[in-house]
């Protein structure tokens, strides 16, 4: 069992409020997460979180009324603990799955209505976002409730998808490069009653397509990607606008209508589609986008398309760090107003040119998806230059120790609010001094070790002071993030968030318990791998963002974190940098009488699978291991009750999971 020493006392007027506010819970949590009485986080299904500042008793998890039904994720891993399912977990929760695609729905109906739109609207949820089978078969099943769709953008995808979709009602969007088996797919598919568009993404496809066609005497229904010139300021940006890999330019839509027209099939082109990048932070970009896709495509039914619908591809953003503004990580408008914009600056172009109003389709998966995924990590242990002892009292030897180490012991003694600026540059001369005396062998190993200990310790002093001012010196904006503490998580920041790591997105990520405590360790995360990029180092703040995350010191009890809004790419994205592999997985909702069901476990990946990935099979190394252990014992290296423990540490080494077990006594 490990053990860990509580360093620092908990203040007894922190409150719940304090956390969610800290934290920024009911910002990024949208009303789906909250904090009940025990301090835990809580899964709000309805998206009816109530505000921690409530009375304990009108939000506890254990006597929950219908409208406020909560899951306590703390609770939740304790149950799974207890199956032997053991972190780090990915919680996928099927409600808020749900709860998402109906808010996205809502909208958009709230939309047309307002707007006396014409016509309808269909969500497509794009695979690509998250493959795993037992997501994708629950958003279909959810489709089916509000005649949403499927999109695909690769051969694989094609191949899943047309086996999962067993109704002709069903939208399947192609979308991607396509070769001729892709096509053929797609054409045969569509002449057996398939409600399947293949979107066109440069001119060869479009003869691809033509040519399958005649040769199975099906008239499909066609789609063709255009390239905007408008763009989006985002992480994604080449994503959209002129130059985008996907879409022609409007010039090769020009040549592809007079294409259709003189095969006569002019009246198969029903979609236009355009994307102009993931993640769209600004409303103002999407009314651009928008108006300009709408005009493209009145002109295109006035050319004698038949023109029915419109895909406005991908681009709803997740508020990840709750500012409501245009930063990467945020957005700054509502379900509700990306629907209005869309609706409205459709039916504005629409009616303009007296065009009919087409079906309207969005690829929104990152927002159907995002919210319903989280991602529970342990803590293996901490590290950090606050842990060091400091010396209580001056040595009776401090006139034996080198000068720099001297005066290290005196400023740290005597550092206060009048010189803490001057002392503080003192130390790190001496700090300096004393390790170069110690490279020039005037100093020895003991000495250098103090004069680490003395400067950390100054620092420490340093950060308390410049925390109390109104403006902090610039020199010291670092101080704070440079004696973080270094929280160890039983994870893969490569395998399970690798956008984190890649091109630094940003989640939300707080402790699930212990919020009616005061967190008065400040750290960084960092996973097991052997990679230093496997590291955590950004976290969310009211202004932007933050060098460190407030945490709670470690007991003996273990203490858990969370990183929320993880549904969308992060499962699909990871890799298996030090063979790693996936996470379990925990597919959870609530029954009719709001009680907590494990409806799925899907268990991650053991290390035999994680090897058979990169080509090593599992029982040749299990063979030659034997060999080894066996001729070990002949050669009186090991004793035969030696090997045996050696072999079945191997077997079961293989045979489990690729994270460490936080309930190892090892």
């Amino acid at each position: 069992m490990r053990t860990f020493t509580q360093h620092t006392t908990q203040s007894t007027d922190w409150s719940l409020q304090q956390s969610a506010d800290l934290y920024r819970i009911p910002a990024w949590g949208k009303g789906y997460f909250g904090i009940n009485d025990l301090g835990h986080l809580t899964v709000h299904p309805k998206q009816d979180a109530p505000p921690p500042s409530l009375p304990p008793s009108s939000i506890s998890p254990s006597v929950a009324a219908p409208s406020s039904a909560a899951i306590d994720l703390k609770e939740l891993i304790d149950q799974l603990r207890s199956r032997d399912i053991h972190t780090p977990i990915l919680l996928r929760f099927t409600d808020l799955l749900r709860e998402r695609l109906a808010e996205i729905a809502s909208a958009f109906q709230t939309a047309i209505t307002e707007n006396d739109y014409q016509s309808n609207y269909c969500a497509v949820y794009p695979v690509k976002v998250n493959q795993q089978r037992h997501v994708v078969e629950e958003v279909l099943g959810f489709c089916k409730q509000h005649n949403f769709g499927i999109e695909a953008g690769s051969k694989p995808e094609l191949l899943a998808v047309l086996a999962l979709v067993t109704d002709n009602d069903t939208p399947i969007i192609c979308n991607g490069f396509k070769d001729d088996a892709f096509i053929e797919a797609v054409i045969l598919a569509s002449k057996i009653g398939r409600n399947i568009i293949p979107v066109v993404e440069k001119l060869s496809e479009l003869r691809l397509i033509i040519r399958c066609a005649k040769k199975h005497n099906v008239r499909p229904r066609i789609g063709v990607r255009v390239k905007l010139a408008t763009t989006a300021a985002s992480k994604w940006e080449d994503s959209g606008g002129m130059r985008s890999k996907f879409g022609l330019f409007i010039s090769e839509l020009l040549d592809a209508i007079e294409i259709l027209r003189s095969e006569n099939m002019l009246d198969c082109l029903q979609l236009l589609h355009s994307h102009i990048g993931s993640q769209l932070s600004d409303s103002a970009q999407i009314k651009r986008a928008v108006n300009e896709l709408a005009r493209v495509y009145c002109e295109l039914h006035k050319s004698g398309a038949s023109m029915q619908l419109l895909d406005v591809g991908g681009g709803f953003g997740v508020d990840y760090d709750g500012s409501q503004s245009t930063a990467h990580s945020s957005i700054n408008y509502t379900p509700q107003e990306y629907a209005n914009n869309i609706i409205f600056h459709i039916k504005e172009a629409c009616d303009a040119a007296q065009v009919p109003h087409p079906t309207i389709i969005s690829e929104s998966g990152r927002a159907m998806v995002a919210y319903s995924s989280v991602l529970v990590f342990d803590i293996l242990g901490w590290s950090g230059f606050k842990r060091f002892p400091l010396p209580e009292a001056t040595p009776k030897n401090l006139e034996d120790l080198i000068k720099p180490v001297q005066t290290l012991y005196e400023t740290f003694a005597e550092i206060n609010t009048d010189n803490y600026i001057e002392y503080y540059h003192d130390a790190q001369m001496n700090r300096d001094e004393a390790l170069s005396l110690f490279n020039l062998g005037y100093g020895s190993l003991q000495e250098r070790g103090l004069a680490e200990k003395l400067f950390f310790g100054i620092c420490s002093k340093v950060l308390t002071i410049v925390k109390t001012l109104p403006d902090m010196p610039e020199e010291f904006a670092n101080l704070e993030a440079m004696l973080a503490d270094t929280y160890f998580i039983n994870g893969s920041v490569f395998q399970s968030l690798p956008d984190s790591w890649a091109i630094e997105q940003m989640f939300p990520i707080a402790p699930i318990h212990r919020l009616d405590q005061e967190p008065t360790c400040r750290g960084k995360l960092v996973d097991i791998t052997c990679d230093s990029d496997g590291r955590i180092e950004k976290f969310i703040d009211a202004t932007g963002t933050k060098d460190v995350l407030e945490l709670h010191t470690l007991t003996d009890d273990p203490y858990y974190i969370a990183v929320f809004l993880v549904g969308a790419y992060q499962e699909i994205l990871g890799d298996l940098h030090n063979l790693f592999g996936d996470t379990n997985a925990v597919h959870v909702s609530l029954d009719d009488n709001n009680q907590v069901s494990i409806d799925e476990v899907v268990e991650g990946d053991t290390v035999s699978e994680v090897l058979r990935y990169v080509q090593y099979e599992p029982e040749e190394l299990r063979r030659n291991m034997r060999r080894i252990i066996e001729q070990s014992i002949k050669n009186k290296k090991l004793t035969v009750n030696e090997g045996k423990a050696l072999r079945l540490f191997y077997e079961q080494g293989l045979a489990g999971t690729t994270y460490l077990n936080p309930d190892s006594n090892t």
